[in-house]
């Protein structure tokens, strides 16, 4: 582990291989198995009246859509991460970057544009990425940008709502705002090893125990380890999302939304709780947009693609609890500060 990708990182004593591979091989088992038996019981009761109550079944429709809809985005993030780790020349990326901390987080905020993967699949590419010797604080600018500043999202924000009440621009310059505040704030924390979990710091710290053997051996080895820590996160982020989405009254949220204050928070909640991938959310509020203010679009644009019940799930498996509620916080009252702002000019 080098001095730039970690600093201050203490020595800890490692786990072996063994010891954790059988487990995580158990939670992608058991997540399988628990996709299917929920997949089976949408089949047989398709319609009201079916085996299983109406509730039962919209929370399992919905769980089963986050997941078709997630699942290709986080493999593809797990195949650009295996890119980054195995197949990039050592520490060229940290060589090109500029020197200059502010520059720096500001270029690599702007990667995404390369990169048209979700937030979802951006989880994985920030670990390979903090493995290859991004500090945690740039691979957090990179993370938490890219949802919003890469090509799909733009194109699909721009065929929703054009350039009107000037939502794309207050998203695009909001996304790229709030990401360098997260990486400047999380620059000055003097042990980033504390803003990860035990386990993935100890993965950063010491890369070499999977250096044997060709690139294509590392890199099935490195998907699998990579699977098995997201994929169980994500199984249980699209049932905590399913769960919500079906105890939460939508005809509450619409009242809430002439209101400039209550419009905001109610479209933080509607992010949160929907989980609706980065890529299409724009097509998903479009229909809110003749209830809701510009405002609080913007905000539901910026904090959803940013933070939501799934990703908090996965982004559980790098980060611990409490760096989690700091970014959180962040997250929450930028994003609302910049949907206040909109509402002011619009």
């Amino acid at each position: 582990m080098t001095d730039t990708r970690l600093r201050g990182l203490e020595t800890r004593p490692l786990r072996g291989r063994s010891s954790t591979r059988g487990p995580r091989r158990w939670w992608v088992i058991a997540g399988i198995a628990l996709l299917a038996a929920i997949a089976l019981a949408r089949v047989l009761s398709p319609v009201p009246g079916g085996l299983l109550p109406d509730r039962l079944q919209d929370g399992i429709t919905l769980a089963i859509s986050v997941l078709v809809e997630s699942m290709p985005f986080v493999v593809l993030g797990i195949v650009f991460s295996i890119l980054v780790r195995v197949w990039m020349p050592e520490a060229w990326l940290v060589r090109v970057l500029p020197r200059n901390p502010w520059l720096r987080r500001m270029v690599i905020s702007l990667i995404g544009m390369f990169l048209p993967v979700c937030e979802c699949g951006n989880v994985p590419l920030a670990r390979g990425l903090m493995v290859r010797g991004l500090t945690v604080a740039e691979s957090m600018t990179f993370l938490f940008a890219a949802p919003i500043i890469n090509p799909i999202t733009i194109i699909t924000t721009h065929q929703a709502f054009g350039f009107d009440d000037g939502i794309l621009v207050a998203r695009l310059g909001g996304g790229f705002l709030i990401a360098n505040l997260l990486g400047w704030v999380f620059s000055r924390h003097p042990q980033p090893d504390q803003l990860l979990t035990a386990r993935f710091a100890a993965e950063c710290r010491l890369p070499a125990h999977d250096e044997s053997g060709s690139r294509l051996d590392r890199s099935i080895r490195l998907f699998g380890r990579e699977s098995a820590a997201l994929l169980p996160a994500l199984f249980v982020g699209s049932m905590a999302a399913a769960l919500v989405q079906t105890a939460v009254p939508r005809d509450v949220l619409v009242t809430l939304g002439s209101d400039p204050v209550w419009s905001i928070v109610a479209m933080i909640g509607l992010a949160f709780v929907i989980s609706v991938c980065s890529n299409v959310d724009a097509f998903f509020i479009l229909p809110f947009a003749s209830t809701f203010l510009p405002g609080s679009i913007v905000t539901f644009l910026l904090f959803g693609a940013m933070l939501d019940i799934k990703m908090i799930a996965l982004l559980r498996t790098t980060f611990t609890t409490r760096t989690l509620v700091q970014l959180g916080a962040i997250i929450v009252l930028a994003s609302a500060a910049i949907g206040w702002g909109v509402n002011l000019v619009a």
